[in-house]
């Protein structure tokens, strides 16, 4: 069911379970996602699918779902000869897909939608959403998230995800581009080790959002399972705010070969151990799917 308790207000109270891997998902239920629109290419194709997936995490044991929106933006539709009037269509229809799952599910606890945004760099298609600096200033950065900001804040999510930012500055774009849409937002950073993927370190990265009472949750995503807890801690004691945390399997994504490599280091027994740390909010990223939700939820329950 959806809810009438706002999600910071569940956050405040307890624990709550994000979903995993949209695409992860999808390429399992036998969906091709090589293009460079990724997920977001099925909703104009096959929205019904997204439906599929946030259903399937629904019933895994998630309560909130991420929508399938991460690499939508006007530029890449553009790309692909979709105007502006359909992709804002496609990027709200990303947030009723979700909030349809919602309704389907038939769960009796409370159930919440975020609307993914994700960094310049996904547009690109080009692995630089892993490295930051892309050559463009704060404003610029600005100028690019707000119009998609507005469209899916128009939708009325439960919450903005401001997720997988390299880069500190592309954080400060993100956090102007928020202001007054009427949605609260979390941000995350994608980080390596104790430092964003630009190079930075995250205590002044986290400090961007503690002033920032759009923001209901600072923490990390798209990263390593053993870069979690450190960096929880850290947000946490930054910013005094609750941590989201949602991290990938532990494999590594090769943007040449569109392929992952390595092998999983993600287990639910760290599960405790970001909790611990100051993580309220709390799921997976690429490579964790419906079964790695349902042992989040699980070690979360028993507590």
């Amino acid at each position: 069911m959806t809810s009438t308790l706002t999600l910071a207000e569940a956050l405040a109270a307890g624990t709550v379970v994000l979903d995993g891997g949209m695409s992860n998902q999808l390429e399992s239920a036998g969906h091709d996602l090589s293009d460079e629109l990724w997920s977001a290419r099925l909703l104009a194709e096959q929205p019904e699918a997204v439906t599929e997936a946030h259903l399937t995490y629904f019933r895994a044991g998630a309560d909130v779902a991420i929508s399938a929106s991460y690499q939508a933006t006007f530029e890449g539709f553009a790309k692909r000869g979709i105007n502006r009037d359909r992709a804002a269509e496609l990027m709200a229809l990303s947030v009723e897909s979700a909030r349809e799952a919602a309704r389907r599910a038939s769960v009796s606890r409370p159930l919440w939608v975020a609307a993914s945004a994700g960094p310049y760099g996904a547009m690109l298609a080009d692995g630089s959403e892993y490295r930051g600096r892309y050559g463009l200033s704060v404003d610029e950065l600005e100028r690019f998230h707000r119009p998609r900001l507005e469209v899916l804040a128009a939708a009325r999510p439960d919450v903005l995800a401001l997720e997988t930012v390299p880069d500190a500055d592309e954080a400060a774009a993100l956090l102007r581009a928020v202001r007054g849409l009427g949605v609260p937002a979390w941000l995350t950073y994608s980080v390596a080790g104790d430092r964003t993927r630009a190079g930075q370190p995250l205590e002044e990265a986290f400090a961007l959002a503690a002033e920032a009472d759009e923001v209901i949750a600072v923490g990390v995503n798209c990263c390593a399972p053993q870069d979690v807890e450190a960096a929880a801690a850290t947000a946490a004691r930054v910013t005094g705010k609750p941590v989201v945390v949602y991290p990938n399997s532990g494999e590594t994504w090769d943007a040449e070969a569109r392929a992952w490599a390595g092998r999983s280091t993600f287990t639910t027994g760290q599960v405790k151990g970001w909790q611990q740390a100051g993580a309220r909010l709390i799921g997976g990223c690429c490579r964790v799917g419906p079964d790695g939700i349902s042992g989040i939820a699980g070690a979360l329950r028993a507590a």
